[in-house]
């Protein structure tokens, strides 16, 4: 049990200005001291409270109003908040004592387990990480904050370790591993917020807040990146001629026609296409929050349809639209097939890719610039922007964001059709 306290008078300015230097403590209840240490310009309050085994603990609170001024604190405010904040450290201390506070590196180990197993369920034979998997495990769990407990980190601690990490690396990477951690603490507070302290889901939004030296720049589309069509044609006739089999020119023929994202097209499924009506459902992506597994439907031109119908004849509708075949080693230097198997990351087309722009000529341009050039098309061809951006899964401010200069000649085009002639005949000027 506590010792004998010997109480110091502290209620009134007055009182404590009559106190020697050191430190004066005020019995609030059983196991509950308020603490005063006098100060040149205002002494501070302090709490401390009885843990057991003689033992206690203690507590900075904040200024006391020996001088008046905004923020300190009278004897009565004092000790109100000092009872409040034993209250809380004796609530988390239950709740701690219960089930251990669980680390950063935990939920994030969770995170990337979610991830992991959500890019699995895309197709049964897919066996690829997430791209959060090796942002998160390099950045985080190797990092002194994976060992952190939920309950103990603090804003500053994430402000230090966004500034620490990766300084040089491209501010859109570094904003993807911010916004992947961010959802891995996010994610925890939904599951743990009875055992967390209230402010946390207000600490991690502060603490991982983007700034302006994080944000990429470049926002608009580059110029390289928009294809003409003719040149659009020649990349898929290049494609279609790259194996005999007709893999990879399904695939950039379905990046061209759809405009969709790799990973939207891979989840196209054989009954997804609609030959009768030359249309294809291409699944919404996955990006951002509330996605459903629903589609859109597109409009494609009938040789795109004509191009498929091998990859539709005598499949299950639920198959994957889109396959390629998969290779085993059978000897150090000797790879043969081994069965044919949806497409599971973008990263495969890589190497394709390179071979097939060096084919028509083209350098420094990614396959992302299949969407860039049908969204360009879409605005130059007189569609509503909303339109266009729902053609494309994406949203009107991202369409004006990247592409207003697009959105501007497409305007002015059709502002000069609707220009008429208003004068019958010639107007004779005279001198």
């Amino acid at each position: 049990m506590p010792g004998a306290l010997h109480e110091a008078k502290l209620a009134t300015r007055n009182a404590r200005g009559t106190l020697p230097p050191g430190l004066h403590w005020r019995q609030l209840d059983a196991d509950i001291h308020l603490g005063y240490r006098p100060a040149t310009k205002g002494g501070r309050w302090l709490v401390r409270w009885y843990v057991g085994d003689g033992n206690y603990r203690r507590a900075p609170l904040g200024i006391a109003d020996d001088i008046l001024a905004e923020g300190t604190l009278s004897f009565d405010q004092a000790g109100k908040q000092a009872r409040a904040y034993v209250t809380a450290m004796r609530e988390q201390a239950a709740r701690e004592a219960e089930v251990p506070p669980e680390t950063v590196g935990m939920v994030v180990i969770a995170y990337i387990a979610m991830r992991d197993a959500r890019r699995r369920s895309l197709h049964a034979t897919t066996r690829q990480r997430s791209d959060a998997h090796s942002r998160l495990t390099r950045y985080v769990l190797n990092d002194k904050l994976a060992e952190t407990t939920l309950p103990a980190l603090t804003e500053d601690m994430l402000c230090e370790w966004k500034a620490r990490f990766a300084p040089d690396k491209n501010p859109a990477s570094r904003l993807r591993t911010i916004s992947d951690l961010k959802a891995a603490l996010n994610l925890a507070y939904s599951r743990l917020r009875k055992r967390l302290p209230p402010d946390f889901a207000e600490t991690v939004r502060w603490g991982l807040k983007g700034d302006k030296t994080l944000q990429p720049g470049g926002s608009r589309a580059r110029e390289n990146q928009i294809l003409s069509d003719e040149t659009v044609r020649d990349v898929v006739e290049a494609a279609a001629d790259f194996d005999h089999d007709g893999d990879v020119g399904r695939m950039i023929l379905l990046l061209a026609a759809t405009g969709a994202r790799f990973s939207q097209v891979q989840r196209i499924c054989v009954g997804d296409v609609q030959a009768e009506r030359r249309r294809i459902f291409v699944p919404y992506s996955r990006k951002g929050q509330g996605k459903s597994d629903d589609h859109y439907a597109v409009q494609v031109s009938q040789d795109v349809i004509d191009s498929l119908r091998l990859a539709l004849v005598g499949r299950f509708p639920e198959a994957a639209l889109l396959e390629r075949w998969r290779m085993v080693q059978t000897s150090k230097l000797e790879w043969r097939r081994d069965r044919r198997a949806p497409w599971t990351s973008s990263s495969e087309i890589t190497r394709q890719w390179k071979v097939i722009c060096e084919r028509v000529g083209l350098s420094g341009v990614v396959p992302y610039a299949l969407r860039h050039s049908s969204i360009v098309r879409a605005i130059r061809s007189g569609l509503p922007i909303r339109l266009a951006a729902a053609m494309h899964d994406t949203s009107v401010a991202m369409v004006e964001r990247h592409y207003a200069r697009y959105i501007v000649d497409g305007l002015e085009e059709l502002a000069v059709k609707a220009v008429i002639p208003l004068v019958r005949r010639r107007l004779t000027v005279v001198a």
